[in-house]
């Protein structure tokens, strides 16, 4: 269990942070920018969650501990606190592939009753759609950060996966929301021109 006395100690006024091995990184550095985009979208979810179902929010509150792990798995680069790979210990959490798995379920669910697209689709509709069309562009974001990440450093397989089935789980949830409330709001071609 995390035990937090202090928020503030001081040891960022340098424009570093510190990772899970004790080692430390600037702010800016492209892993601490992946967690950053990670712990931005699990607050773009947070928003998510007051505007939907019940239910809904569950699955979402269950993402949003899944993306605490993933900033965790981030901050603990390959080979740190004696590990020697992706593999999860008593000290050392990493994403699994069964995160991604458990997504994949909820895509198939949430988009079995859905008709095809047959155009692409505008991020709004409801308010609730319209956030989680939100909170799916910020794991975009939070994968190219990940796999720009994963160009100079290893990272983690089973979290790549992760956020991409995150993003897609994300759009065919908007998709569902705004199914109960009047539909997508489809996108037109050249209707402005």
């Amino acid at each position: 269990m995390v035990k937090l006395n202090k928020i503030y100690t001081r040891t960022g006024d340098d424009g570093t942070t510190g990772l899970v091995d004790g080692s430390r990184r600037a702010k800016h550095d492209a892993r601490m920018a992946a967690i950053g985009e990670v712990d931005e979208l699990n607050s773009a979810i947070g928003l998510a969650v007051v505007a939907v179902a019940q239910d809904v929010a569950a699955d979402l509150h269950r993402i949003q501990n899944d993306l605490f792990d993933l900033g965790a798995d981030l901050a603990t680069p390959l080979g740190d606190v004696g590990g020697a790979d992706f593999t999860p210990s008593a000290m050392v959490l990493r994403i699994v592939p069964a995160q991604a798995a458990w997504l994949e379920t909820m895509i198939d669910r949430a988009n079995a009753p859905l008709a095809p697209l047959a155009s692409f689709i505008l991020p709004g509709g409801s308010e609730a759609a319209a956030r989680v069309h939100l909170a799916r562009a910020i794991a975009r974001r939070a994968e190219r950060a990940a796999t720009a990440l994963a160009a100079i450093e290893p990272v983690n397989p089973a979290a790549l996966a992760y956020l991409n089935r995150l993003s897609d789980y994300l759009f065919v949830l908007a998709r569902a929301i705004n199914a109960g409330a009047g539909g997508d709001v489809q996108w037109m071609p050249g209707a402005n021109r």
